[in-house]
């Protein structure tokens, strides 16, 4: 999380001026990501495939990371101090949102024709494709935001801010990590619209596809971990810096 100098009494923080939710933000992106590598694999090889499980999961996650992403988006600045947060958070969460809402509305009004194709996956990857665009366009935006990450050092909390401000000495620690984050997500988004075309439930699944899985799963791992971890930091960090 990012923050601002105080006086000589310590780090005291308005946080009138500096609303922030990327604690929720960044459970369900975690959770959206994981659900994403679930469902792929449900769809290539489970043969009691349940669409309305998937749509409610992921109507849940878009709906929460759509709100608050638009809002984040629209609030010029949401965080006084830090617009850059707006595009970081923001626009990220809204984009991706708004995916995960296509997606419980394709499976929840769709599903049952899903279930009934011979190739559930496939079928589900023709779908998908003209979203492939926007897909990489978001991929290839993490990793802009990776790069400005770790050449501004943007991420660094506070030494104010408990367990992460340990490392406010080195604030290009946090930078990688969250950076290698986005780039991690990035690079599964910018080869997601290559894995659609051998996407099937009667072939084998392709090693870019197994590949793109895998840095979806590890990402979203880290940031439900991370985002969970955050409540208590969080917290921890209004209580320190208050006036």
């Amino acid at each position: 999380m990012d923050f601002f100098v105080g006086d000589d009494t310590g780090l005291v923080i308005d946080w009138t001026q500096m609303p922030t939710y990327n604690t929720i933000m960044s459970i369900a992106v975690g959770a959206g990501l994981i659900m994403l590598v679930l469902l792929g694999r449900d769809l290539h090889r489970n043969e009691n495939f349940k669409p309305e499980g998937w749509a409610l999961a992921s109507g849940t996650f878009g709906l929460i990371l759509t709100i608050t992403g638009t809002h984040m988006t629209l609030t010029w600045p949401l965080a006084t101090y830090f617009p850059f947060d707006n595009i970081i958070f923001g626009e990220t969460s809204l984009g991706f949102g708004v995916l995960l809402l296509a997606v419980a509305f394709y499976l929840w009004k769709r599903g049952t024709a899903l279930v009934a194709s011979k190739d559930r996956a496939a079928e589900a990857a023709s779908v998908a494709k003209p979203l492939g665009i926007f897909v990489l366009g978001l991929g290839l935006a993490l990793f802009a935001i990776a790069a400005a990450g770790v050449v501004f050092q943007l991420f660094a909390a506070p030494a104010d801010e408990p367990i992460s401000g340990a490392f406010a000495r080195w604030p290009w620690l946090e930078a990688i990590f969250m950076s290698g984050l986005f780039a991690l997500i990035g690079a599964g988004a910018v080869i997601f619209p290559f894995t659609l075309s051998s996407f099937s439930s009667i072939r084998p699944l392709s090693g870019i596809a197994k590949f793109m899985g895998l840095m979806w799963g590890v990402a979203g791992i880290a940031f439900l971990l991370f985002g969970a971890l955050n409540f208590y930091t969080h917290i921890g960090l209004i209580l320190n810096t208050m006036n």
